[in-house]
């Protein structure tokens, strides 16, 4: 029941990330330290209270760290130091965001 609660809420915050422009997303992915703990921490937060919210909280974080390396894998990510788009190894429509 806690992995099942886990995945749902992992599927609620991947379709929140899906209905952002590519652009931002790109850019959400060039930091993903920051993308791992700030979801961690906000599902702990909204999760605080019961044991099975906790273990939900932590199954979504571990989801959300996984995702979130294979996104960068298969899409690729901006840097955010220098602003170029870095291709990933499935997906590589995003040649037109080196140009600005």
């Amino acid at each position: 029941m806690i992995i099942e609660s886990g995945f749902i809420v992992f599927l609620g915050l991947f379709l929140l990330f899906v209905k952002l422009p590519p652009k931002v997303s790109l850019r959400m992915l060039g930091r993903p330290l920051m993308i791992d703990v700030v979801i961690t921490i906000l599902t702990y937060i909204l999760h605080y209270g019961t044991f099975t919210g906790i273990m939900a909280a932590a199954v979504a974080g571990l989801l959300c760290s996984g995702f979130t390396s294979a996104g960068r894998w298969a899409f690729g990510y901006i840097d955010p130091s220098t602003k170029v788009y870095m291709r990933g190894h499935l997906w590589s429509n995003y040649e037109s965001l080196n140009q600005k």
